[in-house]
């Protein structure tokens, strides 16, 4: 597979997950949170909230597609200078086709997809909510909405990008007892707890394709076992230096650290070369660095390090530590 053939083919497989995730939320929203009068966070829930403030004025509600597509395009507008242009078309996409979703769904159903049952209708709406949001997110994908608001801010205050949509989600829920003074407080309730199944979900989803792993490994055919790690799984291994201290021999341990998703293949390699290997596999909160995660933090200023010597990344490349 050339380079350019595999660049087509991985933007094409973004581009149907973050459609498919896109689908999760629209489902999730349309089929069972709207019809239950819920209320959630984010560019719907502000839909919903002109809807039933239209209803009220004028007897005719705003379709929440209609809004969610109004308010995200103008936010883009706010947002290109401060977020950057790229941020923007990206979103532009995921605006577009969330409308259009959620445009088609909503008459669909009428009435909740599970009767008589609201409490499950949330659990199951919000989790499909979070599991859309997060799979387009994992896919360098973007479901618009509150995350607009919050990348605006984020650039302008120390306030992080998830507390101010969790800020803007809350206030969206809160703002239907004005917007219909008679509302049923039960469904604000459930619109609060939906904002933490969403999160969670999406969460869940973002930190499961993120989880990384370390391996140690002990064996004598260390050197065939590291170049095919660095051929087959695409991963570096660092080579260091101990002592079994009952032989009292000099021995060579791997260190490896891949996401937790190709563990398996790192298994597959060592039992294809040596199944006496002695294997540990621990669980890491976080890798960053080349090939994995950016770190993500202010620096400051007035604060200068060279780092032109320092690129060297536990797991890549061949590197020696003794």
């Amino acid at each position: 597979m050339t380079k350019i053939t595999k660049g087509v083919w991985l933007n094409v497989r973004d581009y149907f997950f973050i459609i498919l995730g896109i689908f999760l939320y629209g489902f999730g929203f349309s089929a069972f949170l709207n019809p239950e009068g819920v209320v959630i966070g984010g560019m719907a829930g502000l839909g919903q909230d002109v809807y039933y403030l239209t209803l009220r004025l004028f007897g005719w509600g705003v379709p929440v597609a209609v809004t969610m597509y109004a308010v995200n395009l103008t936010l883009l507008a706010c947002a290109y200078k401060v977020v950057g242009r790229q941020f923007v078309f990206r979103t532009v996409f995921g605006a577009t086709v969330i409308s259009i979703m959620i445009g088609i769904m909503v008459p669909l159903f009428p009435e909740p997809l599970v009767h008589g049952q609201k409490l499950l209708s949330v659990i199951l709406g919000g989790i499909l909510c979070g599991v859309g949001i997060g799979m387009a997110f994992v896919h360098n994908g973007s479901t618009a909405g509150t995350d607009i608001i919050a990348a605006m801010v984020s650039k302008r205050t120390n306030v992080s990008i998830g507390r101010m949509i969790q800020y803007t989600d809350f206030f969206i829920v809160t703002a239907i007892l004005v917007i219909v003074p008679d509302a049923d407080f039960e469904n604000v309730v459930f619109g609060y707890i939906t904002i933490f199944i969403v999160s969670g979900s999406a969460d869940y989803m973002i930190n499961t394709n993120r989880q990384a792993v370390q391996f140690t490994i002990f064996s004598k055919y260390w050197e065939e076992i590291a170049t095919a790690i660095n051929n087959e799984a695409k991963r570096g291994c660092t080579v260091v230096n101990g002592m079994g201290w009952y032989s009292k021999h000099e021995v060579k341990i791997l260190l490896v650290m891949c996401r937790k998703i190709e563990s398996v293949t790192i298994y597959r390699i060592i039992k294809s070369i040596d199944r006496d290997a002695l294997v540990t596999q621990a669980n890491v909160n976080g890798v960053y660095g080349k090939g994995f995660d950016e770190m993500k933090v202010k620096i400051n200023p007035h604060t200068h390090h060279h780092t032109e010597n320092a690129e060297v990344t536990a797991g890549e490349g061949d590197n020696k530590t003794n």
